[in-house]
């Protein structure tokens, strides 16, 4: 016995209906907003300060965090600690204090302003003259 329906026909899917009233549900409003992240143009200038600190031996793991506020770059010196640093990137202070912000492993800010590499230049070993 067949339903009237063949193997082509597309199925659909009704809300349920609760009396003579049809509930609707919007797709918005279901939907929640995404996850700050980092842009490739950001996450390449991570990457560049955190490459040379793995290739001095300094740092050996990170940790990508996006979350509805904030995205998070950790950094560990072992995988199996805390992170030593953390790279935050949080639009809602980008025209207060700037969106990003270097944080030690204290919780102390090192370093908060609007340009990415002016922040993460707090990595950037000086050379001094030593006299002897």
């Amino acid at each position: 016995m067949t339903d009237g329906l063949s193997d082509s026909d597309p199925i659909i899917l009704r809300p349920p209906s609760v009396g003579n009233v049809t509930r609707i549900i919007s797709s918005t409003s279901t939907r929640s907003k995404p996850p700050v992240c980092f842009d490739r143009q950001e996450l390449n200038i991570i990457l560049n300060v955190y490459g040379r600190r793995v290739a001095a031996g300094e740092w050996r793991d990170y940790a990508l965090d996006m979350e509805k506020d904030r995205a998070v770059f950790s950094i560990f010196r072992r995988s199996s600690e805390m992170p030593i640093y953390r790279v935050e990137k949080n639009p809602k202070l980008a025209r207060k204090q700037g969106a990003f912000c270097v944080i030690s492993a204290s919780g102390q800010i090192l370093k908060r302003g609007t340009d990415l590499r002016r922040v993460l230049s707090i990595f950037d070993k000086h050379l001094r003259l030593v006299e002897t």
